[in-house]
């Protein structure tokens, strides 16, 4: 089964202040952990949606085989960005959805999102934290009508929650921990 990744790096960090794409963890930009962690877990293509810092996010990403797919609607909304990493994917046979916002995403984890739907059978995997099912998660082929069909202001999580039925369940309590906010940054340091 050949499956792509695609990962959201377009936003403007209002929230934050400051472009979170960008920040460093553990000696790497966010946007970079996240690629890296889609192609360690065998991820290909892997597309990197961009919109705001969009040259710095590039640089950032400059030793990776990753393609680069401009989103210049990116202030509309999550939707833009789904549909268009989604629109550049169309050859593979699933892809996993992340976001360069959740420090603690790892190769691991998506290699256990990738074995769990090709278990159960779903259309969909998602990593399970705080309640609910989230990003990472996988989509197969069948999804991506409904993701290109997502109106702007919408993220792939509403797909998850709408057919709650069609997905496979992964663990992933650090999935809660995501750099949205100052605080956020600042418990992610210590």
């Amino acid at each position: 089964m050949k499956i792509g990744a695609v990962v959201l790096a377009a936003g403007g960090s209002t929230r934050l202040g400051q472009p979170k794409q960008l920040l460093t963890h553990e000696g790497q930009t966010l946007v970079h952990r996240a690629a890296a962690a889609a192609l360690e877990a065998g991820c290909a293509p892997v597309v990197v949606v961009v919109g705001a810092e969009r040259e710095k996010i590039v640089a950032a990403l400059r030793d990776l085989a990753v393609t680069i797919v401009p989103n210049d609607d990116w202030p509309r909304g999550m939707g833009t960005s789904v549909r268009a990493g989604v629109a550049r994917l169309q050859e593979s046979d699933a892809l996993i959805m992340l976001v360069c916002d959740q420090p603690k995403v790892d190769a691991v984890l998506l290699r256990q999102l990738i074995a769990r739907q090709e278990e159960t059978g779903q259309p969909m995997a998602a990593s399970g934290y705080s309640g609910t099912h989230g990003v990472p998660a996988l989509f197969s082929r069948s999804c991506y009508e409904r993701l290109l069909a997502l109106d702007d202001e919408t993220g792939a999580k509403a797909l998850l929650l709408g057919r709650p039925g069609e997905v496979a369940s992964v663990l992933f309590e650090a999935g809660a921990i995501d750099i949205d906010t100052p605080a956020d940054l600042e418990f992610l340091s210590n």
